[in-house]
């Protein structure tokens, strides 16, 4: 049974549950797991606003807070935990492998789609998991911070990086050095970091489903 839009959704991972938003349209042709940046949740606005356009484009995603409310309270004073890529990546891929047991997902072809230190803990699990993690997108990320990682991951990646976001575009482009698959520095014209100016997160948007709609392999009928 698919779940409804915005359907909660509690994810196990390890000793803790995640709280999560699974979306999955009729005839979902793949479904994206996101992971998001420091000091972010899943209700992070612009996350929110690309899955329901990747909803739209017949996507199926789960919106994830990979800490737990304990650990948010603790992280908002301490930083300790946002920049623990080993765990966030680590649940990230507990995730892929609960959504790869659900009836409704477990057939979909499956993306990981990362913001800021998110965008490591996506290209982790794309190393953890290279037969079920088909394509990944980072938006305004922190490749680099998956470390090793990068040179063991096997689906092509999209790194998308506003063009006024220099030091991250330099970070990006010193990661993407290290990558062996296919894989794309997408510089989005005017960007800041945040992709708040106007026409720039739609511009992820397009940019996104076009590498989705390339990569990823049609889900068995």
């Amino acid at each position: 049974m698919a779940a409804e839009p915005g359907g909660a959704v509690v994810v196990p991972a390890a000793s803790v549950h995640l709280d999560g938003d699974l979306v999955v349209p009729p005839g979902a042709r793949g479904v994206v797991l996101f992971a998001h940046g420091s000091g972010s949740s899943r209700h992070s606005p612009r996350n929110r606003q690309v899955a329901a356009a990747l909803n739209a484009a017949g996507y199926g995603t789960l919106l994830l807070d990979l800490l737990t409310a304990d650990e948010e309270r603790v992280d908002a004073r301490t930083r300790e935990h946002r920049f623990d890529i080993a765990l966030l990546g680590g649940r990230l891929t507990a995730a892929a492998d609960w959504l790869a047991g659900r009836p409704e997902t477990g057939g979909l072809p499956l993306a990981t789609f990362g913001a800021s230190t998110g965008a490591a803990a996506a290209l982790i699990t794309a190393a953890e998991r290279p037969d079920r993690v088909a394509a990944v997108v980072s938006r305004g990320g922190r490749p680099d911070l998956a470390g090793a990682a990068l040179a063991r991951v096997r689906a092509p990646t999209l790194l998308l990086v506003g063009g006024a976001d220099a030091q991250v575009l330099d970070l990006n482009r010193a990661a993407a050095a290290r990558l062996t698959v296919e894989h794309e520095v997408s510089v989005v014209a005017g960007a800041t970091h945040l992709f708040q100016e106007p026409g720039t997160l739609e511009e992820v948007i397009a940019r996104t489903v076009t590498w989705l709609d390339r990569w990823l392999p049609a889900a068995p009928s």
